[in-house]
């Protein structure tokens, strides 16, 4: 093109791959995804839901789905994902923890084991079955 783009149109696959002169390649799926490869490394997808997925490359990932919620997974596979209402999740190879907004801690390890801590102090500890096995109420 005369500002130094490329264009190919993959008929098969109903794609469109757009070259940028500074390194930005964008292609168009018939699905209505679309990819952008940035010159860095970067790859940004956005679905057709409008979810929009970055992929960094350290190897991190983020994705920002339409309800708000946010997904970032880092190198070591630990997950975090931030949800619209406050809550809080993470999830690593030993367990998985929610925090809620009024600072409760819910703790589920790989084994089944709950551990609930409430901001009052209150401690209640579950095996994996669901049966309270220490319970400190305040």
């Amino acid at each position: 093109m005369p500002d130094e783009r490329v264009i190919y149109y993959y008929a098969a696959a109903q794609t469109t791959h757009t070259t940028y002169p500074e390194g930005l390649e964008v292609l168009h799926f018939s699905s209505g995804q679309i990819e952008k490869h940035f010159p860095d490394g970067r790859k940004e997808i956005t679905f057709p839901d409008q979810t929009v997925k970055n992929l960094f490359a350290d190897g991190q990932e983020e994705s920002v789905f339409p309800d708000g919620t946010i997904v970032r997974v880092q190198r070591d596979g630990n997950k975090i994902i931030e949800f619209n209402n406050g809550q809080r999740e993470l999830h690593t190879a030993q367990f998985k923890r929610r925090e809620y907004p009024d600072g409760t801690v819910k703790t589920v390890y790989t084994n089944g084991h709950q551990e609930t801590k409430y901001t009052s102090g209150r401690i209640r500890v579950k095996d994996k079955d669901g049966n309270v096995l220490m319970d400190t109420k305040l």
